[in-house]
């Protein structure tokens, strides 16, 4: 996918983790770390500019997924509270991760998020990276999903008299 694509993607896959922080009174946490999710989408792209580096290769995997989340943990709280700013950042780099490869499987060329250790590439063949029509309904999917979290999530955190 492109830009749009993974944006959508990664608000889309954040909406579960901002509704639950919202839901628990954490609205700010919430909203940073939708920020934080939609400021990294695109980050395991940057492997197109470092040579040598095969495109949806070591970027796009559970390995670099957890590596990326522990980074930016240590990251989070070495520059702020526990509750703050490093659960915004740990919350976001969830999102912005996870999308990445969940947009990138949905198309022909797929993903390897086992590799080295395995081979298999996984893909949902919906749509290629280039289609605008995918890349902008992911987006607009994740507009409404956020949407959707922000006023389900006010609504639990308003019953709970958070």
């Amino acid at each position: 996918m492109y830009r749009p694509g993974h944006y959508g993607a990664s608000l889309v896959a954040y909406a579960p983790v901002g509704f639950v922080a919202i839901a628990l009174g954490g609205v700010e946490l919430a909203l940073a770390g939708g920020a934080v999710a939609v400021a990294g989408a695109m980050v395991p792209d940057w492997d197109q500019r470092v040579p040598f580096v095969r495109h949806r290769g070591p970027t796009h995997t559970v390995w670099f997924t957890l590596l990326v989340g522990g980074v930016l943990a240590v990251a989070g709280a070495l520059l702020g509270s526990a509750a703050g700013f490093a659960g915004a950042v740990v919350l976001g780099a969830f999102g912005f991760v996870v999308g990445h490869l969940l947009a990138d499987v949905l198309t022909p060329m797929g993903i390897r998020p086992f590799g080295p250790l395995r081979d298999d590439t996984y893909t949902l063949d919906v749509a290629k990276a280039a289609n605008p029509i995918a890349n902008y309904a992911l987006l607009a999917l994740g507009v409404a999903a956020s949407v959707v979290a922000v006023g389900a999530g006010g609504a639990v955190a308003g019953v709970l008299g958070l």
